[in-house]
């Protein structure tokens, strides 16, 4: 499988994980504004932890 990040510099790529970082923050702090077991806390409950892998696979590529 070819690692389709490769295509990126480095700077593209750390503008991507701040944008992300960004978005995690945001969803995280939206989170308290709706009742657990809501279709909406569900939804940024799954964007969280889509946003947190993301991240995580940015930052393997920068090391």
């Amino acid at each position: 499988m070819v690692n389709s990040m490769d295509n990126y510099t480095n700077e593209e790529l750390n503008k991507a994980l701040r944008e992300v970082a960004s978005t995690i923050s945001k969803c995280e702090k939206m989170q308290g504004k709706f009742a657990e077991g809501t279709s909406q806390h569900s939804l940024l409950r799954n964007r969280i932890k889509a946003m947190d892998i993301s991240k995580g696979l940015i930052e393997d590529q920068l090391t």
